[in-house]
């Protein structure tokens, strides 16, 4: 059997899935899986982080074949209940990543929720009042854990995973006044010491779908209602190409959808 020439990632954000969600999602499901040798979510899975939300999900995953690799969102945190979340998508076969590494195919990955604070000199420094120091400390904590996920890779190509932004680029479209609450260039600190052929995260509904690190990086941000929004009349994902040999990862014809699908 021939090496493939390339990996091919399904990516998207965002699904906030709900219990009344069941019977929706499949299909959007099955093309992705079709198109791809592996889905990765990004965060805000469920609508308000129950238990009940992920197994609806988990329900709608089953016409998935190819792996699913997943990092939890804020909404998936929102009812206190993520360690349930999590337990109840891996049940179902989802690698969900905080702060680990997995393989697919011969590509790295490494994921973690991160979290918010700012960007270049608009960072919030943890200086003052304790609770800002512990909002600081927070990202600091997602961005070591992203760090020592990176760390642990082998693999000649690698992606990163998050639910948060690590740049400014993919937020810009959203109303400025809450770039702060949409990603940290904390988590852009690690990606410049542990380089990685894409980034992909979600959270910023109205931001910009592509970008690029300190370092060129490609940052891509799948937010379901950005991709809808964006690429109108294609199924909201982004599907993705790292070559299992060398060059730089992109999209596959700059659109979210697969040859027509």
């Amino acid at each position: 059997m021939k090496e493939p020439r390339e990996i091919r990632f399904a990516a998207v954000g965002d699904l906030h899935c709900t219990e009344a969600s069941g019977g929706t999602l499949r299909g959007f499901f099955a093309q992705a899986s079709e198109a791809a040798d592996a889905l990765l979510l990004c965060g805000d899975l469920t609508d308000y982080g129950t238990p009940k939300e992920a197994k609806v999900l988990a329900d709608e995953l089953s016409v998935v074949s190819v792996p699913v690799i997943a990092v939890l969102g804020n909404h998936d945190h929102e009812s206190g209940m993520p360690d349930e979340v999590r337990r109840t998508l891996q049940a179902a076969g989802v690698q969900v990543l905080d702060g680990e590494a997995t393989e697919v195919m011969g590509v790295g990955i490494a994921g973690t929720k991160g979290f918010a604070g700012g960007f270049g000199r608009g960072s919030l420094g943890a200086w003052g009042e304790p609770a800002i120091k512990a909002f600081v400390n927070e990202a600091l904590q997602e961005a070591m854990k992203l760090e020592s996920a990176l760390a642990k890779l082998r693999t000649p190509r690698r992606i990163a995973m998050l639910h948060y932004s690590p740049v400014a680029a993919t937020v810009q479209g959203e109303p400025p006044e809450i770039f702060a609450f949409l990603g940290s260039s904390r988590l852009e600190d690690p990606l410049l010491r542990y380089p990685v052929d894409l980034v992909v995260h979600g959270h910023a509904h109205r931001g910009t779908p592509e970008g690029r690190t300190l370092n060129g990086i490609p940052v891509y941000n799948v937010a379901k209602p950005l991709l809808e929004r964006t690429y109108g009349g294609q199924p909201g994902f982004r599907l993705l190409t790292v070559p299992a040999g060398s060059g730089e990862a992109a999209p596959e014809s700059g659109v979210p959808a697969p040859r027509g699908l």
